[in-house]
């Protein structure tokens, strides 16, 4: 294999990956733009999403794109119930406080798992959902059926979430209300149902990305959210937090770079290199690649 192919056949792999950065990424990017808050729940979200899909699957014997329907609706849900149960509450408390009582639930959702005897703290091996078939692109890179599938179901959730936030009537509303919140009041918008709207669509962008994970590693497990949830987070901040187009690159680069460092022998280092890259985009530029510098007034 020449380097060109090698490094052709890495960037496939790194896309694929950084696909489920991405839609993580996109959850925490939304929330962050509407009410400012960093969600550390998100990435146990992610995990609840791939056990819902691997009991639907494997208990009631639905296929792949029903368990990926029913995950995406189950997570939405708790979405909405996380947000007016433990969010609302403190949306006019400092933001420590709102921040502290995410990395609560995190916890709590990881604990939880562990409890329930049906889950618990062992790995379970996720059904095959579709045969690994390898296509070969051009001579010695290769495209596998679940990197395809991955591929697909990832673009086109991120182009139905381009469309609901442009073009549909929530989604202006996300758009003023992560703009001004008040000024959106005033103009008539209800913030709490774009808020619980928003924490829903990130949700349920998270369960897809939980069950695609599961299909491409073949393996849960009630800690799995906690790696991909942080690394998300980087691909946001890389991106530009609060950025959508932003949050998609950032997961695409940190996919890429990941696997980068796989190939060249360093795979111990990749999740060092993650946040080595989320320590050098808080130097360089705060902000992230599409992220705006704004004012304060005082």
């Amino acid at each position: 294999m020449t380097l060109g192919q090698q490094i052709l056949q890495q960037l496939i792999n790194g896309i694929s990956l950084g696909s489920v950065y991405a839609l993580i990424a996109l959850g925490y990017t939304m929330v962050y733009g509407i009410i400012r808050l960093i969600n550390f729940a998100h990435g146990e979200v992610f995990m609840i999403g791939a056990f819902v899909g691997y009991f639907i699957i494997t208990l009631f014997k639905l296929p792949f794109i029903l368990a990926l329907i029913f995950a995406m609706i189950f997570c939405a849900l708790l979405g909405i119930f996380m947000e007016r149960l433990a969010y609302k509450p403190l949306r006019d408390a400092p933001r420590i406080a709102a921040l502290m009582t995410a990395v609560g639930l995190s916890i709590f959702f990881q604990n939880l798992m562990v409890y329930l005897k049906w889950i618990g703290a062992s790995p379970k091996a996720f059904p095959r959902v579709i045969e690994i078939t390898r296509f070969e692109v051009i001579e010695n890179v290769y495209l596998t059926s679940d990197k395809i599938l991955t591929l697909g179901v990832a673009l086109v959730l991120m182009l139905a979430l381009q469309y609901v936030v442009h073009k549909t009537k929530m989604g202006k509303a996300m758009r003023a209300v992560s703009q001004d919140k008040d000024a959106a009041q005033l103009m008539g918008i209800n913030v709490d149902s774009t808020i619980s709207f928003t924490f829903a669509l990130g949700s349920a962008l998270a369960a897809a990305g939980g069950i695609l994970y599961a299909v491409s590693y073949g393996k849960i497990i009630y800690n799995m959210g906690t790696m991909p949830g942080l690394k998300a987070f980087v691909s946001a901040v890389l991106g530009g937090i609060g950025s959508i187009p932003g949050a998609v690159a950032g997961g695409m680069l940190l996919g890429i770079t990941e696997n980068a460092v796989s190939a060249a022998g360093m795979s111990m280092l990749r999740d060092a290199v993650a946040f080595a890259i989320l320590i050098l985009i808080l130097l360089i530029k705060p902000t992230g690649i599409f992220g705006k510098n704004t004012r304060e007034k005082v």
